[in-house]
């Protein structure tokens, strides 16, 4: 028994290890995705990747990851676990390298003992995977709607737009999206739909329209929160490998033939 755990861990390890390096094609979160249909997701670099938008999901989701010493502080998730156990809501989100090893590793079940595994994982992982790497990996297997998955397909799904060449405004709706994306849709016309104001996908996108811009400013733009994991330069320093095949800089297949199925308004320009 000892020995099929110790293999089992050994095996685990390699594969967090070669994270630095692969990008698995499909994550257990991904399997598990309760729509029906096939997964939408197309890898992208994060140098192809516009700094506002990798500010936004690093102040909405784990600002503190480029300068916590482990993948989360124990005295916050220890309150996190009374707080569970008595029955109440979670007052804050996991940070990325608990949403990461979730997204690799479990199913969607919620469940004190999967939050427990999660966690013991946690530490390994952050200690192989370097931060700026956790950040790659995690706009690159998060979900931004029903079956889609990272930001190369979001970008292209909701603005028809590569995520080197995304807005302010469209920084801030797709990093909105993150804990909500279940429930959310694109707009008729292009964008994300937040007609149904009492939903949970317009609730975020209210809050972030002003919360983000304000925390943006408060570290000083992007460059104050994206060089705590390593990232100084702005996208538009890699414009010359814009033909690479992980600069995103074309709508991925899968995008097209979701936009045609749902007659997206310029699907006759583009899907042609």
């Amino acid at each position: 028994m000892f020995s099929a755990v110790f293999v089992l861990g050994l095996v685990t390890l390699a594969y967090m290890i070669s994270l630095n390096w692969f990008l698995p094609p499909l994550t257990m979160f991904q399997l598990t995705d309760p729509a029906d249909g096939s997964t939408i997701a197309q890898p992208v670099s994060l140098d192809h990747v516009d700094r506002d938008l990798l500010a936004a999901v690093l102040l909405h989701e784990d600002p503190e990851l480029g300068t916590r010493a482990g993948p989360f502080d124990i005295g916050q998730f220890l309150d996190r676990v009374r707080i569970h156990v008595g029955g109440g809501d979670d007052p804050s989100g996991s940070t990325i390298p608990q949403q990461l090893v979730k997204n690799l590793f479990f199913t969607r079940d919620q469940n004190a003992l999967r939050k427990g595994l999660e966690a013991m994982l946690a530490f390994p992982f952050n200690a192989v995977v370097d931060d700026r790497r956790q950040l790659e990996l995690y706009v690159n297997s998060a979900q931004f709607a029903p079956e889609v998955y990272g930001i190369c397909a979001a970008s292209w799904y909701y603005f028809n737009t590569p995520p080197w060449d995304i807005s302010g405004d469209q920084a801030i709706a797709l990093a909105s999206l993150l804990p909500t994306a279940d429930f959310a849709r694109r707009a008729d016309d292009g964008g994300l739909d937040v007609s149904n104001t009492e939903g949970v996908v317009y609730r975020a996108w209210n809050r972030n329209t002003w919360y983000l811009p304000n925390q943006l400013a408060a570290v000083g733009g992007w460059p104050g929160i994206t060089s705590t994991v390593g990232i100084d330069e702005p996208a538009s320093t890699h414009a010359d490998r814009r033909n690479d095949p992980d600069a995103c800089s074309t709508m991925p297949p899968s995008v097209r033939q979701r936009l045609a199925a749902e007659n997206a308004w310029w699907s006759q320009r583009f899907l042609r």
